[in-house]
């Protein structure tokens, strides 16, 4: 699944809102960028949606029914 297609079933799917979907939408854009940009900005990129992930915690417990 590329970027496009994942874009349109967080679209079709009103995912939009979904945290852990839109880090692999950025995840899956950086990738398919990785031989367009240096080897520094890649990993800068990748560090910081690391760190975006790191920061979700465990923000869905007791709403697991809503979310997933």
């Amino acid at each position: 699944m590329n970027s496009k297609e994942l874009a349109q079933y967080m679209e079709a799917t009103n995912s939009i809102a979904k945290p852990w979907l839109l880090l692999q939408l950025r995840l899956k854009k950086l990738q398919e960028r990785r031989s367009l940009i240096s080897e520094n900005e890649y990993v800068e990129e990748l560090e910081d949606i690391h760190k975006d992930l790191m920061n979700l915690g465990e923000w869905w417990r007791g709403i697991e029914d809503e979310v997933f």
